[in-house]
């Protein structure tokens, strides 16, 4: 995987503003770390399971959605429908989490992600499932609302 940063294929706004950086994107797998800062960090001074969390779901998302980004065409992505985290030891310093494709069909992609400090010791892992998309309504670089009907007045 690479050592410098790449950019995200897509524009996740919550990943921007946690800091994720991507460092490697293709072939089954993908490489995020970042630098943790206190604003990422909980009342032990150690990184929050939210923040460990959503670094393996980002890698293991962005591993099933790399075995097939450079097709012609593809404007797909995936959605998280389950994940299972292991905590083992907390997270420090600069934080990686390493994503890997296990198997891909036509509709779902098997994923799991590694968490690793700055020691290189694993902190944490994660197992996921996630619904591979064809593209999303409304995704077309457009801003489309939707109707919302009130609900009926209540007796």
């Amino acid at each position: 995987m690479s050592k410098t940063r790449i950019p995200f294929p897509i524009h996740i706004p919550f990943v921007e503003k946690l800091g994720l950086e991507l460092h490697g994107f293709g072939h089954g797998h993908a490489d995020l770390r970042v630098d943790l800062t206190e604003a990422h960090t909980n009342s032990w001074e150690v990184a929050h399971g939210g923040v460990v969390m959503t670094m393996l779901d980002v890698a293991m998302a962005h591993a099933a959605r790399s075995a097939h980004a450079f097709e012609p065409g593809h404007r797909g992505g995936v959605a998280t429908i389950e994940m299972k985290t292991s905590f083992m030891r907390p997270a420090q310093g600069q934080l990686r989490a390493v994503g890997k494709l296990l198997h891909k069909t036509a509709t779902m992609a098997f994923c799991e992600a590694h968490l690793y400090d700055d020691s290189g010791e694993l902190c944490a892992h994660a197992s996921g499932t996630f619904k591979v998309l064809r593209g999303l309504p409304g995704r077309d670089g457009v801003k489309h609302t939707k109707a919302v009907t009130p609900p009926p007045d209540q007796p």
